[in-house]
């Protein structure tokens, strides 16, 4: 049977609903992949993000830009916002479009640019490879993309923050050939334990999202549970992911406790001391405290 619509914008507008703030953390975390610009607006505005994030214990956000207006708006952010650092990248799937029309070099010489501008501008990122979104046809011009992305990041001493979407073994092969820098992340990991060991031995921290509370990520949380607890780092992906139970809500910075909680609990660690950890690392993997 069909719903009445009434049923229908019940529905929607419970979709739309904030959850409420979670139990704070017993110390602060930071969530190390935000969209602040995506949500700005739309779902929360950016002060209260922040504002929320840190009542609950998320003291400190990387707020990435994956075009070029979000780049520039990362930066800004970054620069407004005590609270923030930023990365700046062209996204894999932004790639194909841009080198179809003549612009790909273009872009990146202004992500270039966004990169050196502020001392804020921790990343560079998210970069990398995408098979889910974009087929052979583009495949090409996200390698290009990604491999003058790995560049940048070395020669400016930059975190390389990485998106992989169905791409794992290309991934490696591009980080083997390409030689990642000092500090990079595999975010929102996605894969086995047999992928997460092969990253790790290649020198990547692995960020965890909501996704590791879904009901179907096994996989997941069984790499989860053999990353070293000096390797592993936590993020939203906001809005997108959220965690469980409010898997299909927007999400936000503040909602990381519940991830947080879901790793402790996988991992069989205390909460307070990978607290300390994702802290920790946060601040290793991004250069330095802020």
């Amino acid at each position: 049977m069909r719903s009445r619509p009434a049923d229908d914008e019940q529905g929607r507008r419970r979709e739309r609903e904030r959850p409420p703030l979670p139990e704070p953390l017993p110390h602060p975390v930071v969530d190390n992949h935000c969209h602040l610009d995506i949500a700005d607006g739309d779902w929360i505005e950016t002060g209260e993000a922040i504002e929320r994030a840190r009542e609950v214990g998320v003291r400190r956000i990387v707020q990435i830009g994956c075009d070029l207006p979000g780049a520039a708006w990362a930066v800004g952010a970054a620069q407004e916002y005590d609270a923030l650092v930023a990365g700046v990248a062209l996204h894999p799937n932004e790639a194909p479009g841009l080198a179809a029309a003549g612009r790909l070099e273009e872009a990146l010489a202004e992500i270039e640019q966004l990169a050196g501008a502020h001392d804020k501008v921790r990343a560079v990122g998210e970069t990398g490879l995408d098979h889910y979104r974009t087929g052979p046809d583009g495949r090409a011009a996200q390698v290009e993309s990604f491999a003058r992305h790995i560049e940048l990041a070395k020669r400016l001493d930059k975190t390389l923050v990485i998106h992989d979407r169905d791409a794992h073994d290309e991934v490696l092969d591009m980080i083997d050939a390409e030689r990642a820098p000092e500090r990079w992340v595999m975010h929102c990991f996605s894969g086995n334990p047999r992928f997460a060991r092969a990253c790790l031995d290649r020198g990547a921290y692995l960020s965890f999202a909501g996704t590791v509370t879904f009901k179907n990520a096994q996989p997941l949380r069984d790499a989860l549970a053999i990353a070293p607890q000096d390797r592993v780092l936590v993020e939203t992906d906001a809005p997108f992911l959220t965690p469980m139970p409010y898997r299909g809500r927007p999400n936000a910075s503040y909602l990381v406790p519940l991830t947080v909680r879901a790793m402790a609990e996988t991992r069989g660690e205390d909460l307070r001391k990978l607290c300390e950890a994702l802290d920790a690392n946060t601040e290793t993997a991004y250069g330095g405290p802020w």
